[in-house]
């Protein structure tokens, strides 16, 4: 198998007709406009970028060149999402009031230590984890607003966070709240509900429940919870476990890509619905590091947020005692 030292020297040797960039986020943005200049559709894994600004810059340079760029939030191709999401859609539960999603686990110290970086500022489960989160809930739920936060310092030492929550507006009026930590021992997260990676062990839990004004439907495991009778707190409710097909995200996402790469179709998770995601994760950042309430501008470029980000970052009035967060 031919390998390279630089993804220069890949497309100079053997232009590929698509790139997959699997690489650490801080790469994303400068390898990314390589494969935009070299007009080669590119798959870009998740956050699209380290920050914001160098995403939106990203997003707009790949639009300008009419080049495909598509981000690697995998979850939104495994079958049980697009259940979900047809459910909602459908109105089974009505309108969505509320949403909350639990993303807790514990990551043993060997995964820190065989990758270094990892214990960096920036590093933390926020911007590894959540992420993938974040997406779910906006594509099921809708575009996200406000957001406040809070975060705590590595309990190990570490330059970043073990454990955030944050209290999330959407566009519809609903409210969630969304919880994330790599230092908890715990049976509720994506990995263990889902089924999604042989390696995690399921536990039969679920990791998001979304309520809404005619019943609630929790994820993965697609219980829709409603009355048997009228709409009261004292008439008896069930669930009824909605069944779905089971296929690889992962596969069905590469897929797509091919069919992406031929021109067949354009990305179902586009670099700018990746620049969405990636505003609501900076967002939750800022609001754990100052302690301000963020209001997310505009879905089309969140301009509002990034001059809030270099405000914020300026302004010494709004730096926390960083002994307690690490964002």
């Amino acid at each position: 198998m031919p390998h390279f030292d630089t993804l220069d020297e890949l497309i100079a040797a053997d232009r590929p007709d698509g790139i997959i960039l699997a690489t650490p986020t801080t790469l994303h943005a400068v390898q990314g406009r390589l494969c935009i200049d070299a007009s080669i559709p590119v798959l870009i894994e998740k956050p699209l970028a380290d920050n914001l600004a160098e995403g939106e810059a990203l997003v707009k340079h790949a639009e300008a060149a009419n080049v495909p760029v598509m981000v690697g939030h995998h979850r939104r191709f495994n079958p049980i999402i697009q259940k979900a999401h047809a459910m909602i859609s459908e109105g089974r539960i009505g309108d969505v009031k509320s949403v909350h999603a639990t993303c807790w686990f514990y990551k043993p110290d060997s995964y820190f230590d065989i990758a270094p970086w990892r214990k960096r500022e920036g590093a933390g489960p926020v911007s590894v984890n959540l992420v993938h989160d974040i997406d779910l809930i906006r594509h099921l739920c809708g575009e996200i607003i406000q957001v406040q936060a809070q975060a705590n310092r590595s309990s190990r030492g570490y330059d970043n966070e073990d454990v955030a929550a944050a209290l999330i507006t959407f566009t519809n009026g609903a409210i969630g709240t969304v919880s994330v930590s790599d230092s908890i021992v715990a049976p509720w997260s994506w990995e263990f509900t889902s089924r999604e990676y042989p390696v995690y062990p399921f536990t039969g839990q679920s990791a998001y429940q979304i309520g809404g004004s005619q019943g609630s439907l929790s994820v993965p495991d697609l219980a829709l919870w409603t009355h048997d009778q009228a709409r009261d707190w004292w008439s008896p409710i069930s669930a009824d476990i909605v069944d779905c097909d089971r296929s690889d995200p992962l596969i069905n996402q590469i897929d797509h890509f091919a069919s992406v790469i031929r021109g067949e179709t354009t990305p179902q998770v586009s670099g700018r619905e990746g620049l969405r995601t990636l505003a609501v994760i900076e967002a939750i950042q800022i609001a754990a590091k100052t302690g301000q309430t963020i209001q997310l501008a505009d879905r089309s470029g969140h301009q509002e947020l990034a001059e809030f980000s270099r405000d914020s970052e300026n302004s010494e009035a709004n730096k926390p005692d960083k002994t307690n967060l690490a964002l």
